[in-house]
């Protein structure tokens, strides 16, 4: 499957994608407690992002991770470790895969799953933020071809701003 690389504007498709991976994923968690998230800019209404669905399988306690993992390894899944986030488990995609995402493992209530709802929260409801995030993801695009690295280097400062912002008080 070819990884999307370019930011467009928003799809109202985006949610119905999330859900029906959220159906293929459902089956192989039912022994585990677990939320299934859709989180990223595709989560945020009205906000350019490349077109990938980013999400979360958030289970309560970090003693469910490894039945998580093999869970979502049955599913299909490669468990590639965090990739330098630490509390964020990543997979890669199963070769049948119908709608490219990513999906992430999270505990609860940790800084991974919190960074991920918080900036998703945040721009969900301040379009004057929104606005600045969408224009800097437009600017580093071109990267998407060739640097990925480089794109997400590029939106690390204003991200870490954002998640700061919004758990400011108002």
């Amino acid at each position: 499957m070819i990884v999307p690389a370019e930011v467009v504007e928003y799809d109202p498709r985006w949610p119905v994608w999330f859900a029906e991976i959220r159906a293929r994923l459902t089956p192989y968690l039912t022994e585990l407690p677990h939320q299934i998230e859709h989180v990223g800019s595709t989560a945020v209404p009205g906000l350019a992002a490349k077109p990938i669905i980013d999400v979360d399988v958030v289970v309560p306690t970090a003693e469910l991770v490894p039945a998580a993992i093999a869970a979502l390894t049955a599913a299909g899944y490669q468990h590639e470790g965090d990739l330098g986030v630490p509390g964020r488990e990543a997979f890669a995609l199963p070769p049948n895969t119908v709608r490219y995402h990513h999906l992430y493992l999270v505990v609860e209530g940790n800084k991974a799953h919190q960074d991920h709802t918080v900036l998703r929260d945040h721009l969900r409801t301040d379009p004057a933020d929104r606005e600045p995030y969408a224009a800097r993801k437009r600017e580093l695009a071109h990267l998407l071809t060739t640097d990925r690295a480089a794109y997400v280097d590029g939106k690390s400062a204003l991200v870490e701003e954002l998640i700061l912002r919004a758990a400011q008080p108002s």
